[in-house]
């Protein structure tokens, strides 16, 4: 992304995360913490969401922190009123209320313009329809892909004009796939760099995107 790393609001966003699923999530794989920690980090003004339903809210409520940090917004995307009625119990007994979208991939996407920061649940049968149709910011943005499988391509789902500057897979949780991506090639010189952390206190690695 051609924009400058905030180190403020990225341990913001990780230590309000890790406070809230500490005493919500306790059997959580820290993809929470990751993802708000970027979001935070890039103070990404428009966070999506493609929730499964059954799922942990866990990393729904680690990006509306970030969200909140740097005065974005995070938005759900659901396809119908059963979905949004779960998600939106179960986010409100945390005490955080994002807002919700029900609707197809191709419709929902086509209102929300300048994406630069979108987490995708592979389990979800139109989740590469959303990545696809997210009208990314001109600056680009970061993707994430939760229960992804090693062999994932993300050339295979993205639209025309995006492309992927780097991309890392994450065996955590059941597999995490990142991408920076640009669009039109005007972005990502090279520069940007995945950035390890090894936390000698609980002995836990991080990775980011810088």
């Amino acid at each position: 992304m051609k924009t400058a790393w905030c180190s403020e609001t990225a341990s913001k966003s990780y230590i309000d995360t890790v406070r809230a699923v500490k005493s919500g999530f306790p059997a959580t794989t820290h993809v929470a913490e990751l993802v708000s920690a970027m979001a935070g980090g890039f103070k990404c003004q428009l966070i999506i969401e493609a929730w499964a339903r059954g799922d942990s809210i866990a990393t729904s409520v680690g990006l509306a922190i970030a969200s909140r940090h740097v005065g974005g917004r995070h938005v759900c995307i659901v396809p119908d009123e059963r979905w949004r009625l779960e998600y939106e119990e179960a986010m409100q007994r945390s005490g955080l209320s994002p807002e919700v979208v029900v609707g197809e991939a191709e419709e929902v996407m086509g209102g929300l313009v300048g994406v630069d920061f979108v987490v995708v649940d592979s389990r979800r049968k139109d989740f590469a329809k959303i990545l696809r149709f997210a009208k990314m910011s001109q600056r680009g943005a970061v993707l994430v892909c939760k229960n992804a499988v090693p062999c994932f391509r993300w050339r295979g789902v993205l639209g025309n004009g995006t492309r992927v500057v780097r991309s890392v897979f994450l065996p955590i949780e059941k597999g995490l796939e990142i991408a920076q991506v640009s669009m039109g090639g005007g972005v990502g010189s090279g520069k940007s760099r995945w950035i390890k952390h090894f936390d000698r206190r609980t002995g836990e690695e991080h990775v980011f995107l810088r």
